[in-house]
């Protein structure tokens, strides 16, 4: 994933910053499950070039950031600031921050990068403070099946796909993992599940974004609120 990103962090961030899926989607969910974030220290874990740090910024809270690829913690630090901590780090390595440092830990469109998730999640749960909650989107599984039908839903499986960012063509490495996987993966992990969510777009996104079969276009990502007890 480094290596990829690093390769087309510009590419990848301008299409970021206005297309469907992630500007009209993806953060306006993770920011209403958010909530009122006044004061609360917020890390957010795969930040890329940052923003939906700058959408929780903007909104009071106190935000670190750490993302594998260099080239994107570079773009998050020339949008946010010197004054923002931001670093590179691995989610699937201890992460660079004391026990108990946040109150909320955001994994945006990350997690599905990662065969394992037990080490991500336990240094994602050692960083939060009790009562604190975690919020995730990932790839719908649901989705999976349906564009690869031989495939076995109930496998983790590595897939690829190729993607286009800004005029790029890149090609992006997945694990599909099915529901009942991921939440085994979160309760082993200690986390409790608040609220499971599959929202449709926001409803401000320009019309001439939105495709005419919408209900299956966002079978796409899904989001979960967690709480560490």
């Amino acid at each position: 994933m480094t290596d990829d990103y690093d390769g087309f962090a510009d590419a990848y961030s301008t299409e970021n910053e206005s297309n469907l899926f992630n500007a009209w989607y993806e953060r306006p969910e993770m920011l209403r499950l958010a909530g009122d974030v006044t004061g609360l220290r917020i890390l957010d874990a795969g930040c890329g070039s940052g923003p939906l740090s700058a959408a929780l910024l903007a909104r009071g809270a106190h935000v670190s950031g750490v993302d594998a690829s260099a080239a994107m913690v570079d773009l998050a630090r020339g949008r946010l600031g010197e004054e923002v901590d931001l670093r590179v780090a691995d989610l699937g390595a201890p992460l660079p921050f004391e026990d108990a440092a946040f109150d909320v830990v955001v994994a945006s469109l990350v997690l599905h990068y990662l065969q394992d998730w037990s080490v991500a999640l336990s240094e994602l749960r050692r960083v939060l403070r009790p009562g604190g909650r975690l919020l995730v989107s990932v790839n719908h599984p649901g989705a999976y099946p349906i564009e690869y039908p031989k495939a076995d839903y109930f496998a983790v499986t590595e897939y690829s796909e190729e993607y286009t960012f800004d005029g790029r063509t890149t090609e992006l490495t997945f694990w599909h993992r099915p529901l009942h996987a991921m939440v085994d993966a979160f309760t082993t992990a200690g986390f409790r599940i608040t609220t499971l969510s599959e929202p449709p777009p926001a409803p401000d996104t320009p019309a001439a974004l939105l495709p005419p079969m919408r209900g299956v276009a966002f079978l796409c990502f899904l989001f979960f609120a967690l709480e560490r007890p």
